[in-house]
């Protein structure tokens, strides 16, 4: 998943040191199944065959997709896992942002999208529509591997408090630390500036994610563009500058901020009004106060 996986457990946790081993050994397994950058992922063999016939696969991984094609109708298509071939087309893949031709986006545009993709929940099958479609767990994938390192966790050791991360971008936080009802401390990162926080967010029994074009991204024709595209448009999304979620699970928050960047301020803001588990933070592009809603 290209990031660094962190466990803190509170000192004098019985176990902690195999818990923690255990919990990232099962994060391995988890990034060799799902990532797309190894040949030999299941992830990759769906890929390869799935437009050719169905494709039996993993049950939790069946359960992911399912989910997160939920996700992309809940968000209007912000959010979907189906846009392989534009991270190609836009050189994303590889770590080398380029504007590709118009013939290029409309390719690519033609074999990306859920609506592209046949699930059998009866078989736990996926089966591609069109080929040339690719799955691409990366908006979602770190915050599914967070949820099942916690279950790990509580199940086979009785954790009951514990901060999960990775890279900086996903955290999910279990409990509270011992003495501090308040909840684990989770500073939100500033997408341009190191030295600086857009602020502290307390967490007990959620996820917390964070978007932002900060690293990936590249200047073309006074535009900055990102890695972070939008499958409506083709196009990498702009107006945002960082967008964070909170939500019960790190999967939700993880695929919410990406959805959150995409949709803006005003429209995240509108689809978490119907939604009280769920809370934003969002950084406009050219603001330097966030825009805070829902539960926080």
């Amino acid at each position: 998943m290209a990031s660094t996986f962190e466990i803190a457990l509170p000192f004098g946790t019985p176990n902690a040191l195999p818990a923690a081993e255990g919990a990232l050994d099962l994060i391995d397994e988890l990034e060799s199944q799902l990532t797309v950058y190894r040949d030999t992922s299941e992830a990759t063999a769906v890929n390869v065959a799935a437009a050719d016939g169905p494709v039996r696969i993993e049950s939790r991984f069946f359960n992911l997709l399912q989910y997160s094609a939920g996700l992309t109708n809940d968000t209007a298509g912000a959010f979907d896992v189906c846009t392989g071939a534009l991270t190609r087309a836009w050189g994303f893949y590889r770590r080398e942002g380029r504007v590709p031709s118009a013939p290029e986006r409309a390719e690519a545009m033609a074999c990306c999208g859920t609506r592209h993709l046949m699930l059998d929940p009866e078989r736990e099958t996926v089966k591609f529509r069109v080929r040339g479609l690719e799955i691409n767990l990366g908006a979602i994938g770190k915050g599914y591997a967070l949820d099942r390192a916690i279950e790990y966790l509580v199940k086979h050791w009785g954790i009951q408090s514990a901060l999960l991360s990775v890279g900086g971008s996903s955290v999910y936080a279990l409990g509270h630390p011992p003495g501090d009802p308040l909840g684990w401390p989770v500073s939100v990162r500033h997408p341009w500036d190191p030295e600086r926080s857009l602020g502290t967010v307390r967490l007990i029994d959620r996820g917390f994610g964070t978007s932002a074009a900060t690293v990936q991204h590249f200047i073309y024709n006074g535009r900055k563009l990102g890695h972070l595209l939008d499958p409506r448009t083709g196009w990498p999304a702009e107006g945002v500058a960082s967008a964070s979620a909170a939500a019960p699970t790190a999967t939700e928050a993880d695929a919410m901020s990406t959805a959150f960047y995409v949709l803006g301020v005003d429209a995240s803001e509108e689809f978490a009004r119907s939604r009280p588990h769920l809370g934003g933070l969002i950084l406009p592009d050219g603001d330097d106060v966030p825009r805070l809603f829902g539960l926080l």
